[in-house]
Formats: structure tokens, sequence, C-alpha cells
């Protein structure tokens, strides 16, 4: 009889043994196929980067690097960077049609790009906006 128990003894160990086995073939080949989490963090963040950077070019598409401001002071017409007087950015924003004033502005802005006006005056202003 302890023969009999002994036997099965030896069976059930070689089971165990051939259990772990399959046990750590089983977590060899899991650890494989597992992904690196840094690299898929990275992946991610890459991914995440590349859309925010294509939606901000299909809102926005203008370059997002600015050159620096104007070093001359005071008020400047609206959305550009050319200098005007008080009285100009007064008037300027009295014009009650928001597209209105925007052509105004942008007509007086290339107007005084052209003729290289330091800064409009009332004067300028007057005769640049008329169309």
């Amino acid at each position: 009889m302890t023969e009999r128990i002994e036997s099965q003894l030896v069976k059930l160990d070689e089971r165990l043994t051939r259990v772990e086995s399959m046990m750590a073939s089983l977590l060899e080949r899991i650890d494989r196929q597992r992904p690196d989490a840094s690299e898929a963090s990275d992946q991610i963040k890459e991914w995440v980067t590349q859309f925010v950077a294509m939606r901000l070019q299909q809102l926005v598409p203008e370059t997002c690097e600015h050159a620096a401001g104007p070093e001359a002071g005071g008020p400047y017409l609206a959305g550009t960077t050319v200098p005007c007087t008080d009285e100009v950015a007064h008037r300027v924003a009295r014009i009650p049609i928001p597209f209105v004033r925007q052509m105004v502005v942008r007509k007086v802005a290339d107007q005084a790009r052209k003729d290289q006006v330091g800064r409009v005056d009332i004067g300028y202003f007057e005769k640049a906006a008329t169309f």
C-alpha cells in the first residue's frame, strides 16, 4: 500500500512539475506580448501632440510664432502693428458694424504700410479710410 501511495506521489510531483513549466512558458509569452508602458505612453503623447497641432492649424491658420511687437508706444490700429493716435483709436472704436470696422482698419493699415507712415493721425486716417 505504501508503494502505491509513493507511486501516486511521484506521478503527482511529475504533474506539478509539468504545470509549473507550462505556467512559466505562459508568463513568458505574456511578457513578450505586453507592450512597454513607457513606450505606449510616448506614442500616445506623440499622437496627441500631432492632433492638437493639426487642430490649431485648422482653427488658426497663421503660424503661432509671432514677431515681436513694435517698439513705438501708444495705441495701434485694432488687430495690427500700425501705431496710431488716441483720436484715431477712438474713431475706429466708434464704427458700429464689426466687419465694416475691420475693412476700414485693414484699408488704413495697408495704406499706412505702403506710404511708410510712422503713426496714423486723424488727417491721414480720414484720407486713407475713404473708399
